[in-house]
């Protein structure tokens, strides 16, 4: 479990299709090997990825699956190229943002990210079969940012980026056409089920 409070990027140093999975190997910014220990979970951009080795806490390989391929950007990861790292969330730590669980929803698609005024406006595009989970000021994980959203559409959504945010993540190198990765709140859908399951239970 993660709270979607992004603490540093790490580098891709490489991304190998090997014959049972595709080995990610990434360069860690971490001061402290805590919470990095083989078996350990990592969130990058997003996805809950179980770290394989970790070499005396500076570099980390993870095993990814095809479903993970499928789902997620960590498919166009070339070597160079900045994630999103957080560190799974302690029992006894701050939630500074929501609960996030690092299984990734779908993908969105950046249609503007420009300035206006003094701030970052981000808008997303998503497949119309999930804007039922977007409420305005709802929370939403954005390539592993826990964000706030607004401006909710027929078939998008838009967030506003603060200084901080830009500061930790990856997203200032970010453009239109960019796919990002979206995991929406847990509560929503865990509601959306138990109401279509007492719906089937009355007949409607």
């Amino acid at each position: 479990m993660f709270a979607g409070i992004v603490e540093d990027t790490g580098k891709v140093l490489s991304l190998e299709e090997r014959p049972e999975a595709w080995l990610l190997k990434l360069a860690l910014p971490f001061a402290d090997g805590d919470g990095l220990e083989a078996g350990a979970s990592l969130s990058v951009n997003g996805c809950c990825l179980t770290l394989r080795e970790n070499s005396e806490g500076k570099e980390a390989s993870f095993d990814l699956l095809e479903e993970t391929m499928d789902r997620t950007n960590l498919s166009g990861l070339t070597e160079g190229s900045l994630v999103n790292l957080e560190r799974s969330l302690p029992a006894n730590g701050r939630v500074g943002g929501h609960f996030v669980t690092g299984h990734v929803d779908t993908l969105g698609e950046i249609e503007i990210f420009e300035e206006r005024g003094k701030n970052l406006y981000l808008q997303v595009k998503v497949p119309t079969d999930c804007v039922q989970y977007l409420v305005d000021k709802g929370c939403i994980a954005v390539d592993g940012c826990s964000l706030t959203v607004c401006d909710v559409q027929s078939d998008s959504f838009a967030i506003w980026l603060i200084p901080h945010t830009l500061a930790k993540t990856n997203l200032p190198g970010r453009k239109p056409g960019d796919f990002l990765n979206l995991e929406f709140d847990l509560l929503a859908k865990y509601v959306e089920k138990l109401a279509l399951s007492s719906l089937e239970k009355r007949g409607l």
